[in-house]
């Protein structure tokens, strides 16, 4: 017995053998303009996966989720005539490879590259449509070449702000071009895990703790290289209202940036040379007359200048203690204030009086101005800090409603403020930051939470920086001398003093005789900020995208280039914005033709285990989608993913749900295929070049309308029940018409390539009219005039009881159904002998005869 009779259908013959034609063909290589089967008649398509990491634990069933819709979006596209760009690549920079090189003593080059394999062997053997010739790798030299050229563009740039748009440096005509550059270097406190020996970002840093590890994590400072993002705030938040994102991701981005209109008021610091102000932000100025205290950071320059001497043991213990903490956890609103006074005191503008200074860790270095005056009546943290330490609490907003005035934080009449006692909020900003600015006291501010981008890490396994450092100078390299590669290590482990992997290097840091290289690398996010660029002309070596390749691919009439793209909401905000920023740069500076790099944006939704929690090696429940495909097929496995529910929700695996989908796909090659007394697969002789039924024509195209629309709305789990009802009305007919089973397989494709292309090839064999491959066809249409609905079902009742059904046109007249009614063999048997008294006609709905 052969081994397809152990299966539904030989999915284990087929779908190999389709991937080998498709690899063999290059079907899905889009050429660019100008070169070999470019057609330019055709629109183009550009979707786009946030590419992934590749570790070396592979895949799991989560993973291929939005690969498997912006394949499906991508296979629809080409039936469409699109010229569709359907990469992948490998963001392959990263911290867990050099974890295991220090462990193993193995180059993270080989590591990444075995690991790079690995998820291209399961990616194609999903069966993706991807452009493989377009493949890249961020950590291939020709690849990081082009980062490290971007990122001299970004060094080499300014933000003008009369222009408002990046310009080259040397069109900047202050006297220190290096204080302006869009890279710099500062001192700046950050998350320092001393085991790794790198500066990790808040979102990789868990309860003080590395998410990598679990190492402690501590606040130090450190020189490190920054961009000034800061400089597009107001662009990136604007420039989002003409992008189709999801508004929760907009959301996001919009309170990342965090936008703040306000003041910036100076207090003169009492009995102080040193200090003779401290300059706080506030986005309520009319709540002057109600600061009772200041708070600044621990870590903020000034208190260095202005503790007494006496408070300097505590002082000093809790600016070591706030080191321990993330920002995370210094910020959570849920936390018990703390605080400690500096022993120093300012003067209030407003109200003349003398406050005391503290610092609680509360207060956050890189928001506004680092200091904050406490207004404890109308903000809550600052009344829990107050309530906690004893401090005044002075209301000066008195609530328009029957609110009580204490802890009141909205907008309402100002009191105890006799400069603008009476006023509303809104006026009394105004007037208060007017009167500030009179008297030199202050001025009207615009603050963002959002801080400049902290570009450097402590790490082996990055990008090096192309700079050099002479005389206590950076200056960049020549950019002939790109790409700049990392030397070879014995020994990856961090040196322990703050210093990168790199400095173990001592020649290849030693650049001349009187200058060294950078020892930084470049964060993993630098590689994945442009590489949608990159895939539009991957193996050009003269520039890092070719004009006219951009121009194509980057095209049309809104602002964003790439058509869709798809990923997690992981990245809902730190990947995004960083790629936003890169391209506005590179668009300011001509270098591309977009303002935005992705138009729309889809996320997939978290797929858990069968126990519906998330997917983890601790947990057990981690789902290989080598396994799935083993057991029913790579076209089944596709099917489930969308079959799941709506692409965006969360949704839990089920092994049951695999094998419905894999019974659907059985009975669509059972539809077309029988099994011969041999145990040999055969076209069933039921598929006629025949016309299709009335009832057969109208459910097709009902089909294609429906499948249609949900493709276009990524609503693919109601596309694919629309196509069981299909499968299920033709399941037991005498007669399949050609026609109609082509059409259903061209639907059902971009879900199930393999089987489709199999079913498709073996129609082909018996008739001849259609030699090309199913992937050469083109989408059906839809009759809308096959859509309406020219019949409907009457019921026939008897002294209105049900005792027949008859379909009757729905421009029938009363006396035409009263006519069809009673000649019904069943009605004629009813009322035999009997008188009719009276036909109730009820249009479009029943017919009752009364005897």
């Amino acid at each position: 017995m052969s081994s397809e009779r152990r299966r539904p259908y030989p999915f284990d013959q087929i779908e190999p053998k389709w991937q080998a034609i498709w690899d063999e063909r290059q079907l899905f290589h889009a050429p660019n303009p100008g070169e070999k089967g470019f057609d330019s008649q055709k629109p183009k398509f550009f979707v786009l996966d946030m590419f992934p990491y590749p570790s070396g634990a592979g895949l799991h069933v989560g993973h291929p989720e939005g690969y498997t819709a912006t394949d499906i979006i991508a296979r629809y596209k080409r039936l469409r005539g699109f010229n569709v760009l359907h990469p992948m690549g490998w963001d392959a920079f990263g911290l867990p490879a050099e974890q295991y090189a220090i462990k193993t003593g193995q180059h993270p080059a080989i590591t990444t590259r075995e690991n790079v394999a690995k998820f291209k062997d399961q990616l194609k053997r999903i069966g993706f449509s991807y452009d493989w010739q377009r493949e890249i790798n961020t950590t291939d030299p020709t690849y990081y070449k082009w980062t490290q050229w971007i990122f001299l563009q970004i060094y080499n740039s300014w933000f003008n702000p009369e222009t408002n748009r990046a310009e080259p440096i040397s069109t900047y005509r202050g006297p220190d071009p290096d204080s302006v550059r869009l890279a710099y270097v500062a001192d700046v406190a950050v998350n320092w895990c001393q085991e790794l020996g790198t500066v990790l970002a808040n979102e990789e840093v868990v309860d003080g703790k590395s998410e990598v590890g679990g190492f402690p994590v501590v606040r130090r400072p450190m020189r490190q290289w920054m961009l000034r993002i800061t400089a597009y705030a107001e662009r990136l938040l604007n420039e989002l209202d003409h992008l189709d994102w999801p508004e929760g991701i907009k959301l996001h981005q919009r309170n990342w940036i965090g936008r703040s209109e306000g003041a910036e008021i100076d207090f003169k610091v009492a009995s102080s040379r040193c200090v003779p102000t401290i300059r706080v932000f506030t986005t309520r100025p009319d709540t002057l007359y109600g600061g009772t205290f200041l708070v600044l950071a621990p870590e903020h320059s000034l208190v260095d200048l202005i503790v007494a001497e006496e408070q300097w043991p505590v002082v000093r213990e809790y600016r070591e203690r706030a080191a321990l903490k993330s920002e995370l956890e210094r910020v959570d609103l849920s936390k018990e204030k703390t605080g400690v006074f500096t022993g120093a005191f300012a003067i209030n503008p407003a109200t003349n009086a003398k406050i005391p200074i503290w610092i609680a860790d509360y207060v956050l270095l890189g928001y506004g101005t680092g200091a904050i005056g406490g207004v404890p009546a109308h903000d809550q943290r600052d009344l829990e800090f107050a309530k906690k330490f004893d401090l005044p609490i002075v209301v000066v907003v008195q609530p328009i409603g029957n609110e009580p005035a204490m802890g009141f934080t909205g907008e309402g009449i100002a009191v105890s403020s006799p400069i603008i006692n009476g006023l509303t909020s809104a006026e009394a900003k105004k007037k208060i930051t007017a009167w500030l600015e009179e008297r030199g006291l202050g001025k009207r501010a615009i603050n963002y939470k959002l801080r400049d981008w902290l570009f450097s890490r402590q790490r082996y396994w990055g990008e090096p920086f192309p700079i050099v450092w002479q005389a206590g100078k950076h200056r960049a390299l020549n950019e002939q001398q790109l790409p700049l590669v990392p030397p070879l290590l014995d020994d990856y482990k961090p040196i322990g003093t703050g210093e990168p992997p790199l400095a173990r290097a001592r020649e290849w840091i030693r650049y001349s005789d009187d200058a060294v290289r950078e020892t930084n690398t470049m964060p993993q996010w630098a590689g994945s900020c442009w590489y949608y660029l990159r895939f539009c002309d991957p193996h050009n070596d003269q520039r890092f995208v070719g004009e006219e390749a951009e121009h194509y691919w980057m095209s049309g009439n809104k602002p964003g280039g790439v058509d869709l793209y798809v990923g997690g909401t992981e990245h809902a905000v730190l990947h995004l914005l960083y790629a936003r920023f890169w391209q506005k740069v590179l668009f300011d500076l001509g270098y591309v033709s977009k303002p935005e790099p992705f138009q729309r944006l889809v996320n997939q939704g978290i797929i858990l285990g069968e126990d519906n929690q998330k997917m983890s090696k601790s947990r057990g429940n981690i789902v290989n989608p080598d396994d799935v495909i083993d057991q029913h097929g790579a076209d089944a496995f596709r099917c489930y993913e969308m079959f799941m529910g709506p692409l965006e929700q969360m949704k839990p695996w089920s092994t049951r749900g695999v094998e419905g989908v894999a019974r659907f796909l059985a009975r669509v090659w059972r539809l077309l295929m029988t099994e011969s007394q041999a145990g040999e697969w055969e076209l069933s002789a039921k598929i006629k070049d025949v016309d299709a039924t009335r009832p057969q024509q109208k459910l097709l195209h009902a089909t294609i309308k429906k499948v249609t629309d949900d493709i276009e709305s990524f609503s693919f789990n109601t596309a694919i029940s629309q196509m069981m009802i299909f499968v299920n009305a033709f399941t037991n007919v005498e007669t399949i018409p050609l026609s109609t089973i082509r059409a259903f397989l061209i639907l059902l494709n971009p879900f199930a390539p393999h089987i489709t292309s199999e079913l498709w090839e073996k129609l082909n064999r018996r008739f001849g009219d259609a030699v090309e491959d199913i992937t050469e066809r083109s989408w059906p249409a839809y009759d809308e005039r096959l859509l309406v609905e020219d019949e409907v079902e009457i019921v026939v009742q008897i002294n209105g009881k049900l005792r027949d059904r008859i379909k009757m046109p729905m421009a029938a007249t009363e006396e035409e159904l009263k006519t069809a009614a009673l000649a019904l063999p069943n009605i004629q048997e009813r009322i035999a002998g009997k008188t009719v008294r009276n036909v109730i006609v009820v249009p479009k709905k029943l017919i009752n005869i009364v005897v």
